[in-house]
C-alpha cells in the first residue's frame, strides 16, 4: 500500500526513501484515504465548540482507526524502516492542555467511530499553553510552536469577518480530519487570522496583549493576570463563537435550513463557558437574516446545550460587561434583553445574567437560553442540582442530566499499549474494540494464574520501557523494579500534588531514620502550572527540590525516588499510563467534576488511590472495596465546612506530630539550600494559613492507605488480581457509550 504511494510521490523505494520523505507519504496517503469517508448524510449535525482539544498526535491513531497500522508497519519493517521513527518526527499539536481538551479530542473520535455527523470548533493556536522548561528548580515558560509546512492543517478557502468594536478581522479556516474506528471521517475547524505575527513573543511568552491582530491566536488562555490578558481572552471567545456560527448557519442553509428551523438541522454543545457568547451571537445572526427577537431566542434555546466541567469559579467565567462592550458592542443589547426576560421571571439575584456589578455570568446564560445542564459524573452533577445550582434546578428540573465522561480505548489502549491490547485480544476476542463492555469477558480469568503472571509481565516490560525513554529523552534515572507512583494532570491546589510532596517529605524522613520499605517506591509527577498561577509554580518548586535532595541521598535512593517529567504532555502520558501500578486520583472531594487521567490509568491496569471523588466514585462502585483505595473526607463534609467557614489548618498542623514535621521541612536549611527562599516560605505559609482546599485534614489517612497499597503491592498474584477487575471493569468508560448517551439524551442526530 505505502510502497505504491511513494513510488507516486518519489518514483523510488520505500527502502530508498528518507525517515521525512516517508512521513510526508504517510501524512499525504492517511489525509486522502480519511477524506473519503467523509460523508453529508444526515439532516442534522452536531457542533462541538471547545476552547482546547488536546488531540495528540494523529498518525498512528489515524493508522489504527483507518484499519491500517498493522499492514504499515509490517511493509516499513520489510524495507528496514520503523514506523516508531516516523512517529518520533510528528510534533504534538499544541492545541489544548487539560482533561478539558483531551475530552473533547476523545469525544469527537467517538462522534465519528459512532458514524455521527458532528464537527470540533475552535482556535488554531501557534504556540499552545506554553512548552514547559525546569530551570534552576524552578518552572519557566517557553513558546511551543508546532505549525509546520507538512502536517495534517487543511487550509480552508472560507472566511469570515469578525467585527470587533473598532476594527474587524477576517479569518481564515483550518481543518483537521477526525478518523472514527472503521468508520466515517468527520472534521475539526480551526480559525486563525493572517495577520498573526509570531516574532511579537519576545522573553519568555511575554507579548504585546493589546495588539490582537497581530496576537489573536498565539497562545491557549493567555496569562490573565492584568485587564489586558483578560480582555485578549474575551476577543478569542468572540472570535472562536462569530466565526463558528457563521459556520454553522452556512452549513445548515447548505442541508436545506431555512433558519426557522435551524434546531432541526443543528445541535451545538458549549464545552464549558468559554463559547458562551455563541448564543447571543446566534441570536444576532438570527435577527441580521430578518427573524425578530423572540423567535432567534427560542431558536437558540433549542439549538444549545450546555456542559459543566467544574464549580471552581475560573470555569464559571463572569466577564465585566464593559469588556463585552469594549470587544462585541453588538451583544450588548441583546445580552441586556436576555438578562431582562430572567429578571421579569424570577426575583432571586443569584439567577441573573447581569449582576449588580455589572459582571456577564456566562453559565447563567447556558441555562436560562439553552435545552439542557449536563454535568460529568454521578457525583459532580448530583452537587450541580443540590449545591451549586440548585437555584436553577428548582427552576428547570428538565434541563440537567448527567453524562459520565470517558476515553476512547483506540489511543488509550490500542495505541498506547499494544502489548496488553494484543494479549487481551488473544485472551478474550477482539470485540472490545468496537464494544468495550467485552472488556468483562475478562472477569473469567480472575484466577487462571498465566493470566494474572502476563499482566505482571506485561507491566514489567511498560515500565523498563519506560525507564528506557525518560533517560533517553529527560536524562531522568528511575528503580525500574520499583513501584511506581504516578500523580499526572493539571497542577492545581484543588488536585492536591501538595499532599502527595507532604506524603514525599514523611517517606524521606522516615527512610532517614531507618524505616525502609520492602520495594523501592517511585513517585512520578507531571504537571503544568498557569503562568500567573504562583502558588500552583510553588508546589512545583518543591517537588523538583524534593527531587534533586531525594535521589541524591545515598541512603534514600535505592528505596525512593522523586521524579518530575517536564513538559508533560499527551505523548509522555502515553508512556506513563501503560507502566502505572498506582493511580493518584486525590483531589478535594467535591471539587472534581469527573477526571478522564483515572479512567486511563484503570484501563491499563492501574489501581486507583483516591477519595471519593469525582468520576472515582463509580469506579469504586465498579471494582468494588477490594481493588481500589479510598481516603479522605467525603464532599458532603467538604461543603458543609465551606458552608461554616470554620476551616483552620493551623489547628491540624498542631495535633499532627507527621504533619508539622512535613509541613516544616519546606522551610529547613536543606529546602532553603536547595531551593528559593521566596517560594517555599510563600507556600509554607499558603498551607499553614489558609490552606483552602484542605490538604491537612486528609493527610494521616492518606498516609496510611497509600502504605496499605505499597505492602498489598507485594502479594504479586493478589495486586495481579486487582488489575485484572480494573480493566475488565473499564469498559463503562468508554466515549463511546458517553456520546451515544449524550446523542440519546440531547443532540438526537441520526447515524
Amino acid at each position: 500500500m505505502l510502497s505504491e504511494y511513494v513510488k507516486k510521490i518519489f518514483g523510488k523505494e520505500i527502502d530508498g526513501c528518507g525517515d521525512r520523505e516517508l512521513y510526508a507519504a504517510l501524512l499525504q496517503m492517511t489525509n486522502e484515504m480519511a477524506a473519503a469517508k467523509k460523508k453529508n448524510n444526515g439532516k442534522k449535525k452536531l457542533y462541538y465548540i471547545s476552547a482546547e482539544f488536546l488531540i495528540g498526535k494523529l498518525l498512528s491513531n489515524n493508522l489504527i482507526n483507518l484499519g491500517i497500522y498493522d499492514e504499515i508497519k509490517e511493509e516499513l519493517k520489510k524495507a528496514g524502516k520503523k514506523l516508531s521513527r516516523l512517529e518520533e518526527l510528528e510534533p504534538e499539536p499544541s492545541l489544548g492542555n487539560g482533561g478539558l481538551g483531551r475530552l473533547a479530542a476523545c469525544f469527537l473520535d467517538s462522534i465519528a467511530t459512532l458514524g455521527l455527523p458532528g464537527d470540533g470548533i475552535g482556535l488554531n493556536y501557534h504556540f499552545g499553553l506554553f512548552k514547559q522548561v525546569f530551570h534552576k528548580n524552578l518552572q519557566k515558560e517557553q513558546p511551543n510552536p508546532w505549525l509546520e509546512e507538512q502536517g495534517w492543517l487543511i487550509r480552508s478557502e472560507k472566511k469570515y469577518k469578525v467585527s470587533f468594536g473598532k476594527f474587524s478581522v477576517d479569518s481564515t479556516l483550518y481543518e483537521i480530519l477526525v478518523t472514527g474506528y472503521n468508520n466515517r471521517t468527520n472534521t475539526l475547524h480551526l480559525f486563525d487570522i493572517d495577520t498573526l505575527k509570531e516574532d511579537i513573543v519576545k522573553k519568555g511568552i511575554d507579548f504585546d496583549k493589546e495588539d490582537i491582530r497581530k496576537n489573536l491566536t498565539l497562545f491557549l488562555y493567555p496569562d490573565d493576570s492584568d485587564d489586558a490578558g483578560r480582555l485578549l481572552r474575551v476577543y478569542q471567545q468572540y472570535f472562536m463563537v462569530s466565526c463558528g456560527a457563521q459556520l454553522i448557519m452556512d452549513e445548515a442553509v447548505e442541508r436545506g435550513s431555512d433558519l426557522h428551523d435551524l434546531a432541526d438541522y443543528v445541535a451545538i454543545q458549549i464545552n464549558d463557558t468559554h463559547p458562551s457568547m455563541v448564543i447571543p451571537e446566534l441570536i444576532r445572526l438570527l435577527t441580521a437574516k430578518g427573524i425578530d427577537m423572540d423567535e432567534a431566542i427560542e431558536i437558540t434555546k433549542h439549538t444549545c446545550a450546555y456542559t459543566n466541567h467544574t464549580i471552581l469559579s475560573e470555569a464559571l467565567e463572569k466577564w465585566p460587561l464593559s469588556f463585552i462592550e469594549r470587544v462585541a458592542p453588538q451583544l450588548v443589547p441583546i445580552i441586556r434583553e436576555l438578562d431582562l426576560c430572567v429578571k421579569d421571571q424570577y426575583d432571586d439575584e443569584s439567577v441573573y445574567i447581569i449582576d449588580d456589578e455589572d459582571r456577564v455570568h456566562m453559565a447563567h446564560m447556558d441555562i436560562h437560553y439553552g435545552h439542557s445542564v449536563n454535568g460529568v459524573a454521578y457525583l459532580h452533577t448530583e452537587i450541580l442540582k443540590n449545591n451549586e445550582l440548585n437555584h436553577f434546578y428548582k427552576i428547570y428540573p428538565e434541563k440537567f442530566n448527567n453524562k459520565t465522561n470517558g476515553i476512547t480505548f483506540r489511543r488509550w489502549l490500542l495505541h498506547c499499549n499494544k502489548p496488553l491490547a494484543a494479549f487481551l485480544e488473544k485472551t478474550i476476542g477482539d470485540g472490545f474494540k468496537k464494544d468495550a463492555e467485552e472488556l468483562e469477558k475478562l472477569l473469567s480469568f480472575a484466577e487462571d494464574e498465566k493470566v494474572l503472571q502476563k499482566l505482571l509481565d506485561i507491566k514489567k516490560k511498560n515500565k523498563h520501557k519506560l525507564v528506557k525513554y525518560l533517560k533517553e529523552t529527560q536524562g531522568l534515572k528511575i528503580h525500574e523494579d520499583s513501584i511506581f507512583d504516578i500523580q499526572i494532570k493539571r497542577l492545581h491546589e484543588y488536585k492536591r500534588q501538595q499532599l502527595n510532596a507532604l506524603y514525599a517529605i514523611h517517606k524521606y524522613l522516615e527512610i532517614k531514620r531507618g524505616k525502609t520499605p520492602k520495594t523501592p517506591i517511585t513517585l512520578i509527577f507531571g504537571a503544568k502550572a498557569a503562568p500567573a498561577y504562583t502558588i500552583a509554580k510553588d508546589i512545583i518548586h518543591l517537588i523538583l527540590c524534593l527531587q534533586k535532595i531525594v535521589n541524591k541521598d545515598k541512603k534514600v535512593k535505592p528505596y525512593l525516588n522523586i521524579v518530575m517529567v517536564e513538559n508533560y504532555n499527551v505523548t509522555l502520558a502515553e508512556k506513563l499510563i501503560p507502566a502505572c501500578d498506582i493511580s493518584e486520583q486525590i483531589s478535594l472531594a467535591s471539587k472534581e467534576a469527573s477526571g478522564t487521567g483515572n479512567m486511563k490509568f484503570m484501563l491499563n491496569g492501574a489501581v486507583t488511590l483516591g477519595t471519593e471523588d469525582g468520576a472515582n466514585v463509580e469506579i469504586h462502585q465498579l471494582v468494588g472495596d477490594e481493588n481500589i483505595y479510598v481516603f479522605g473526607e467525603d464532599s458532603d463534609t467538604v461543603i458543609a465546612r465551606y458552608e461554616r467557614g470554620d476551616y483552620c489548618s493551623r489547628d491540624y498542623y498542631k495535633k499532627d506530630v507527621d504533619l508539622k514535621e512535613a509541613v516544616d521541612f519546606i522551610v529547613s536549611k536543606k529546602m532553603m539550600k536547595t531551593g528559593k527562599k521566596k517560594c517555599l516560605t510563600r507556600l509554607y505559609n499558603e498551607l499553614l494559613n489558609k490552606d483552602w482546599f484542605m490538604t491537612f485534614p486528609d493527610f494521616q489517612e492518606y498516609v496510611r492507605t497509600k502504605e496499605l497499597a505499597y505492602r498489598d503491592y507485594d502479594d504479586r498474584k493478589s495486586w495481579a488480581g486487582k488489575m485484572l477487575v480494573n480493566i475488565a471493569k473499564a469498559g463503562f468508560f468508554s466515549s463511546d457509550r458517553t456520546i451515544a448517551q449524550y446523542n440519546e439524551d440531547i443532540w438526537k442526530l441520526d447515524r
